[in-house]
């Protein structure tokens, strides 16, 4: 076997590497307008050639982030660097910074390839350069056909690509698009985010991406950064945001999740176990936190890691007796609705990866739920 064959996979990850410098340092930025504070003392590295998604609900500041790194508003207080450089005095056009707005703001009396052209043709760049460089867009987001066509002659998708091209086209050091895109339905927007990473990958562009769409988020990003009013809350690769959130709030925010609350029982070796109803036994998930004894703690865990049983399983760590109260039929997966003995309800996923004639599980059963002590996270905040 070669060398390369064996040699290891190079994971992009340099916010692991204390010796690599960020693209762009919010360093304490705090945005007021009055009473009102939309960013609150936010310190935060971007790296270059991420695709970095700012997550969260309308009001959480992820858009004020965004205008403030483009020039149309200014810190109230702290400072935003781009390549080391503090960028509060550099005008919006003078910025190596480019953005694509939901609306595509595409000029409608032009063609796709002049659309292209716009910015480049207003800086003065020389007639055989831009011809060049919009051919090389239009390939680059598969539009040479329709480079003669005007933006009313073409899908909402390939409206879509052209704003891209046109925002690409100058070569900015970093690209931001404000939920890029919302006017997409939904199977064009998921085909989409694919074409996104794929141009962002062969351009190497950093991409910052405003959404509330946490599916957009989960697909495209490098890392996510999940905001609640004005302050970051937790900053993650996807992954690591789904299945270690560090709070409840980014537990309940993205996805689904049972949130199991009760006391502490026992803690150690990274795990910990909460007593939360009467004639239940406890449940035990991975704990990051110094969770005291008796403390009260909440047990986030996804209803696809739950399995449904219609006996006592014996190899589970944990198990939840209840009834079928209800269920849903979604395709590709089942949703189970678990009423406990306590009468609280509990959510568990099963895949269909077989053709469903009838149910071996249906309404008013009586089951028990089980899972393993790592599929869940106990968190106390």
């Amino acid at each position: 076997m070669s060398d390369a064959a064996t040699a290891p996979v190079s994971v992009f990850a340099p916010w692991e590497d204390a010796q690599a410098k960020p693209l762009i340092q919010f360093q304490n930025v705090t945005k007021r307008w009055g009473d009102f504070t939309a960013i609150d003392d936010l310190s935060i590295d971007i790296y270059a050639q991420e695709f970095f998604a700012l997550l969260g609900p309308s009001g959480c500041g992820k858009t004020t982030m965004m205008r403030m790194l483009a020039g149309f508003e200014t810190p109230t207080e702290g400072a935003i660097l781009i390549d080391g450089q503090n960028i509060a005095a550099i005008p919006p056009n003078k910025r190596a910074v480019n953005m694509m707005f939901q609306s595509y703001a595409l000029f409608p009396h032009l063609s796709v390839a002049e659309n292209i052209a716009f910015g480049l043709k207003r800086d003065k760049q020389p007639k055989d350069q831009i011809a060049a460089r919009v051919e090389e867009m239009l390939t680059l987001v598969q539009l040479n056909k329709f480079a003669n066509r005007k933006p009313h002659q073409i899908s909402g998708g390939q409206r879509q690509r052209v704003a891209l091209a046109r925002s690409l086209a100058k070569a900015p050091k970093l690209l931001l698009l404000d939920e890029p895109l919302g006017a997409l339905d939904k199977k064009l927007r998921q085909d989409t985010q694919f074409e996104l990473m794929d141009i962002q990958e062969k351009t190497g562009t950093t991409f910052v991406i405003v959404t509330h769409d946490q599916e957009e988020a989960m697909t495209v990003a490098s890392r996510i950064a999940v905001m609640d009013h004005g302050k970051i809350i937790q900053v993650d690769t996807p992954s690591k945001i789904y299945e270690e959130p560090k709070s409840i709030y980014v537990a309940d925010f993205i996805g689904d999740v049972n949130l199991i609350r009760g006391n502490v029982s026992k803690t150690g070796g990274g795990h910990a176990s909460i007593a939360w109803a009467e004639g239940q036994p406890e449940l035990t998930g991975i704990s990051q936190q110094d969770l005291p004894l008796g403390g009260a703690a909440t047990l986030a865990v996804r209803p696809e890691k739950m399995s449904i049983y219609t006996s006592r399983p014996k190899d589970q760590a944990n198990v939840i007796k209840g009834k079928v109260l209800d269920i849903a039929y979604l395709g590709n997966m089942s949703t189970y609705v678990i009423e406990t003995t306590t009468g609280e309800t509990i959510k568990a996923q099963i895949a269909n990866t077989r053709r469903i004639h009838r149910r071996q599980i249906t309404w008013e059963d009586k089951v028990w739920l089980g899972f393993t002590d790592t599929a869940g996270v106990v968190l106390d905040k």
